[in-house]
């Protein structure tokens, strides 16, 4: 049983670290109606990219890996992440956004969260 406690223990430090870090960089980034605020937020399994306006307090548009054209794409994590950011990017186009403020919350720009925002910049918005 000791071992589960400090499982436990070792996932609430990581957690309060992401937050911290979150919390770090949210203070520098903003998400206005002219440049809204692009957040990445990463699971083990899953990526969610929303574009946010934060002086109205609204989701503009969203994509994710649990759509099912994404879902039904063949290949890694990756791939599927760099399919999100095409799609939010696509879509945050067609509501007349240009510019956004890449949000990576708290997580490192590597891998799959680069590969969303790469896909966002070949659906041509600007970060």
């Amino acid at each position: 049983m000791a071992v589960n406690i400090k499982h436990q223990k070792h996932l609430a430090a990581r957690r309060s670290s992401q937050l911290r870090r979150q919390k770090r960089g949210r203070k520098k980034i903003f998400g206005y109606p002219e440049r809204p605020r692009l957040v990445v937020t990463r699971s083990a399994r899953h990526m969610v990219a929303q574009v946010i306006d934060d002086v109205a307090g609204v989701t503009l548009v969203s994509a994710s890996t649990m759509e099912q054209d994404v879902r039904a794409l063949d290949g890694d994590k990756t791939a599927k992440a760099a399919r999100v950011g095409e799609l939010v990017g696509q879509r945050a186009k067609d509501a007349g956004i240009e510019q956004v403020v890449f949000d990576r919350a708290g997580n490192q720009y590597h891998g799959r969260v680069a590969a969303v925002a790469d896909g966002a910049r070949k659906a041509g918005l600007s970060l």
